[in-house]
């Protein structure tokens, strides 16, 4: 069991190092080059009076950006995660740590998870376990522990049928996962988020999690960081190299699942290749609440610290406001009104 869970940190941390140091892109973009803008020469947008602020999970928050599930888990990951929790608790932002279910083999690592709450205690802060984890479970409890270890203020259940395909230790029996998921949301009163890792939620899927009550859809489409393409290259004897390129594009998920909200209520999260701040402005022309992004920011950490998250996503929101300035947009609703053409169908 010991060597158990150091696999696992090992793992986290080759994680790590291969997102920041390889090439793991899809090489098929996330579809938001299909779309430009439409100019409003007649705009009369003032942009200093265009205000980011919401409400996610509860809480106020100064801009609908989500620092997406990283890591946690290692020494080094407890020290990526102090730096993202300090510029989240900055910015006003929210923050989800990485998968606890190291944590969950090994007590002792709580620090390298905590230190998030720590360090952003005014934010919201979500949880985080996989569904191989959750249909092995045989308890709630396990999962209550992961959340009120953190004071979590919603709990994401991450769905990587693919990267556990591939993986060299992955866990493909997902038998009754459905079922775990709507007892999961039967048990809380804090808001479930479902998040794919990169091959994207259809509309028949998320159409099953809102019937399930499912409170925030993150689509992590295809079109940013490949985890099919992490994992072959930590297993070079894989060959199911067609993989790397399997998922349905960013672009193409919020499309889809924003539809769903003339039938339920519920916050949409664009992620999955949301490069800058002009994939983040069209993810929300076409129906999302939110953005959310991991390896930018990872990089940015990586290489600037705190100051240098905090600068990266300023710089996003301004970019933002210049694009709704152009637009005539005064708000992200307006934003969201026929601002967008199809420049090219590749759906």
């Amino acid at each position: 069991m010991d060597l158990e869970k150091g696999l696992i940190s090992k793992r986290k941390d080759e994680h790590i190092d291969i997102c920041l140091k390889d090439n793991v892109d899809f090489v098929k973009s996330n579809g938001f080059e299909n779309y430009d803008f439409i100019h409003d020469a007649l705009t009369e947008v003032v942009i200093e009076d265009i205000n980011f602020e919401t409400q996610f999970l509860g809480k106020n928050i100064s801009s609908p950006f989500l620092i997406s599930s990283m890591t946690g888990g290692t020494e080094r990951s407890k020290s990526i995660n102090e730096q993202l929790a300090v510029a989240a608790n900055e910015l006003n932002i929210p923050i989800a740590v990485g998968s606890q279910r190291v944590f969950l083999d090994n007590p002792q690592l709580a620090d390298t998870f905590k230190i998030v709450r720590d360090k952003a205690p005014k934010v919201p802060v979500l949880s985080n376990i996989g569904a191989a984890q959750i249909v092995t479970m045989k308890s709630i409890d396990d999962i209550k522990n992961i959340v009120e270890t953190i004071s979590a203020d919603g709990l994401i259940i991450h769905l990587n049928p693919l990267q556990e395909l591939l993986q060299q230790e992955g866990e493909i029996n997902f038998k009754g996962l459905f079922k775990k998921i709507i007892e999961i949301k039967q048990s809380f009163t804090i808001p479930i988020v479902v998040k794919e890792v990169g091959s994207g939620i259809s509309q028949s899927a998320a159409r099953k999690l809102l019937d399930a009550g499912v409170d925030i859809i993150d689509v992590a489409g295809a079109g940013g960081t490949s985890w099919a393409a992490v994992e072959l290259q930590r297993n070079p004897s894989q060959k199911n190299s067609y993989f790397r390129e399997w998922g349905l594009r960013t672009s193409f998920c919020v499309r889809e699942i924003a539809k769903l909200k003339n039938e339920f209520n519920f916050t949409l999260v664009s992620s999955g290749g949301v490069h800058n701040f002009l994939d983040a402005a069209k993810s929300f022309a076409l129906g999302a609440d939110m953005f959310a992004s991991a390896k930018e920011v990872l990089k940015t950490v990586n290489k600037s610290g705190a100051d240098g998250v905090i600068n990266l996503i300023n710089g996003w929101f301004n970019g933002i406001k210049n694009i709704m300035f152009l637009t005539g947009s005064k708000n992200i609703n307006d934003l969201r009104k026929d601002k967008l053409r199809i420049v090219e169908e590749l759906f």
